[in-house]
């Protein structure tokens, strides 16, 4: 049998990748998907071939995982439970794509991940591979074998000689790409517990952060970020710029119990820097070129496909419809916002449209204008006061 894993180099799948040529008798291709994780990727490569597969596979996903996932949630104002901007479930499904384009390559069996029995990714990867291949078998260590646990693991490599990044003393565990680091897991179960001091890999902590504040502004086209001041950047680029940006004035922590998928609660921690300045930037442009009902509507919307996104849902129909529906709206979202960055903090300080700029600063202004009759403001008062009225006539009638 001839499995393709999806490989990191981590504990879990190091040990997964010799289990599965040990326990199973596979012939084992692992796929490292190079999602913007840094140097882990080239040492996942020596790592695995030194472990025993066959063949290890490197392919770099950074311009998908940003142009196919990062920028259309981003066009959705995708947030999970108003904190999380789905860093990791953003990259499972194209992970996921590049991982069954392996299968068919190579003519493999099975395809097998290290996601646990208890989290999301079980459901992410397995949902999306199921939508690219309806018959791929799935092989999920953690739903089969009798190790119980990260610390037997640990216990279980010791024994292997198989090397990994985690030991019983620092037992987290770290998922890493171009938008986000998360941790999990360990120490981080207890949610009264703070984060281990020197933890957090992409942002400073905001009290060493500088004592002087940056100004950057970030410019949009139909909803997609274009530009860093002034200079236009591809996607990788700009949201690698954006991540130093906010990375160094330490924006974009985030500490949360979420709830997942499969019905429990869990504490994650998540550093969004670059994300986090694109977010509140692209909103503040909106807040100038979107009607007020169609921005209404979309912001209705956007808790639905986090949730969708969350879930594991990104190759289903009603996410592609959505998502749809999303892009058109954002069509109008096009110019600049100028941003404050200061010790964990966006201030959003300006922002502007030379195309769709419904802001008339002549009805708005709070001086003499000959554009808006104040008067009119009566009629239009009373008559949504029609149904208020009568309710309290009946109030008043009942002896209220």
């Amino acid at each position: 049998m001839k499995v393709v894993l999806a490989y990191s180099g981590g504990l879990d799948t190091s040990v997964i990748l010799a289990w599965l040529i040990q326990e199973k008798g596979a012939e084992v291709v692992t796929y490292t998907a190079d999602v913007g994780q840094g140097e882990e990727v080239e040492e996942a490569r020596a790592k695995a071939i030194a472990t025993g597969a066959v063949e290890a596979i490197v392919e770099d996903l950074r311009e998908e995982f940003v142009t196919d996932a990062v920028f259309p949630a981003l066009r959705a104002g995708a947030v999970y439970e108003s904190y999380y901007l789905l860093g990791t479930s953003l990259a499972r499904p194209i992970i996921t794509r590049g991982m069954m384009r392996t299968v068919r390559a190579v003519g493999a069996d099975a395809i097998a991940h290290g996601a646990t029995g208890k989290g999301n990714d079980q459901v992410r990867f397995e949902l999306s591979a199921y939508a690219i291949n309806p018959d791929i078998k799935i092989i999920a260590p953690w739903r089969e074998w009798k190790l119980r646990g990260r610390a037997d693991l640990v216990e279980y490599a010791a024994e292997k000689g198989i090397p990994v990044p985690v030991t019983a003393e620092k037992p987290y565990s770290i998922d890493a790409n171009l938008l986000h680091v998360s941790y999990e897991g360990g120490v981080l179960e207890d949610p009264w517990v703070s984060p281990p001091a020197g933890m957090f890999r992409m942002t400073v902590d905001p009290e060493a952060a500088p004592e002087t504040a940056e100004v950057v502004t970030i410019g949009f086209d139909s909803g997609n970020p274009v530009a860093i001041d002034g200079a236009a950047l591809g996607p990788v680029d700009l949201l690698t710029a954006s991540n130093r940006l906010g990375g160094r004035h330490g924006v974009g922590r985030v500490d949360i119990v979420e709830n997942r998928f499969v019905g429990m609660k869990s504490r994650g921690v998540y550093e969004t820097p670059g994300g986090t300045l694109l977010h509140h930037a692209r909103r503040a442009v909106e807040s100038i070129t979107l009607d007020r009902e169609v921005a209404h509507l979309r912001d209705e919307l956007a808790p639905r496909y986090a949730e969708m996104v969350y879930n594991g849902f990104w190759f289903s129909p009603e996410r592609r419809a959505l998502q749809a529906f999303m892009d058109e709206v954002q069509k109008r979202v096009n110019g600049e916002a100028r941003l404050r960055l200061y010790k964990g903090n966006v201030i959003v300080e300006g922002r502007r449209s030379e195309t769709y700029d419904l802001y008339d600063q002549a009805t708005a202004t709070f001086e003499e204008d000959d554009v808006y009759d104040q008067a009119d403001a009566a009629g239009f008062i009373r008559l949504n006061a029609l149904r208020l009225r009568r309710l309290g006539e009946e109030r008043l009638g009942e002896g209220e």
